[in-house]
């Protein structure tokens, strides 16, 4: 399987560069795998597929504006740190362009008096410890940026002008776990009233994946199945864990909300139930050929050709269904990625 039979065109003009003016106001295309039939719908539509009562499961990381400007101390010189993991107090994993370049020892500054200095090279990524946590948590709150994607394009002044709508659009309304370096897409269309709505239909359940560069890092091989995800942090409260473990007991749908909640739901088993939080770390890859145990629906947005999010809804929908669908939304002007439409995959 080459990842060049995942490839499309998309026109540049469907990428959404802004959010719609209310989250919800977005359109949803319904996908259904049995039938082969696709339809077309407001967002706020959803509660119509929700008459069995299904299990909606919903990841609740919340986006650190996690990218920091600064200058190294020997030269001045300008540098753009994004943060992609703690390691401990202090001590950061953080993507920079010219790592090759660097010697540890070298030290950098940013804002507010803070610090920080590189230590060595961890997954190919620059490992640095900051003078503070806490003032590296204040300084990113006051004047981190929000991590976009790099199909968002904010020039000139506009980063700036967009950065406080950013730092409220780019997160969904239940997000409560900081740690992400990118939004869980899916939910950034449930409104506060939407989700109160869906809990009289529903029944709601939260799980943790901390989004980093393992989800949205381009495959670099030619041949799929030789694609390695970096790792991604996951905590499944005890209720969640019962809540699903129950739900499949009952036989009742478990409802994925985005695909790194599908990627945590489909790296367990829940066989049995728990008294305990599960924690660890997983880099499941799902691509055609792969088996769902665990998700029955599926909410996600419009994915970036040759990607592992497309790949998984290929692997989820089957790939000519998905490639129906996505020529489709194209004909038909979804807008697509982080701040575009949605569809939901029954």
């Amino acid at each position: 399987m080459d990842i060049s039979d995942f490839d499309f065109h998309l026109p540049e003009e469907l990428i959404a560069q802004t959010p719609t003016e209310k989250r919800d106001a977005s359109r949803l295309m319904v996908v259904n795998r049995i039938t082969g039939k696709i339809e077309h719908m407001m967002f706020p539509h959803i509660t119509e597929f929700l008459t069995d009562r299904p299990l909606l499961v919903f990841n609740n990381t919340r986006v650190l504006p996690a990218k920091l400007e600064g200058h190294r101390t020997d030269n001045g010189k300008p540098v753009e740190w994004l943060l992609a993991r703690k390691v401990e107090s202090g001590s950061w994993l953080v993507l920079t362009r010219g790592l090759s370049k660097l010697k540890p020892g070298q030290t950098f500054r940013f804002g507010n008096g803070l610090s920080a200095v590189f230590e060595g090279v961890e997954e190919a990524m620059a490992q640095v410890r900051f003078s503070s946590e806490e003032l590296l948590k204040t300084t990113l709150n006051q004047i981190g940026r929000m991590p976009l994607p790099h199909y968002i394009k904010r020039s000139g002044g506009l980063g700036e002008k967009m950065d406080s709508l950013d730092r409220e659009r780019y997160q969904t309304v239940f997000a409560e776990e900081a740690g992400a370096i990118a939004a869980p897409t899916a939910g950034l269309h449930f409104t506060p009233e939407l989700m109160s709505l869906l809990k009289e239909k529903a029944e709601l359940s939260f799980l943790t994946l901390h989004v980093g560069p393992g989800t949205f890092q381009p495959l670099r091989t030619n041949k799929v199945v030789e694609h390695q995800m970096k790792e991604e942090f996951y905590r499944i409260p005890s209720s969640t864990w019962n809540q699903i473990h129950q739900a499949r007991a009952e036989g009742r749908p478990v409802f994925a909300v985005g695909t790194t909640s599908t990627r945590v739901l489909e790296s367990v088993n829940f066989d049995t139930a728990t008294e305990k939080d599960v924690e660890g770390w997983t880099n499941r890859f799902l691509y055609p050929g792969q088996i769902f145990r665990n998700v029955d629906r599926l909410l996600t947005n419009f994915h970036l050709p040759r990607s592992t999010l497309y790949l998984l809804v290929c692997a989820f929908a089957g790939k000519p269904l998905m490639d129906q669908a996505y020529r489709e939304a194209i004909t038909r002007k979804y807008r697509f990625f982080s701040y575009g439409d949605a569809m939901l995959i029954l």
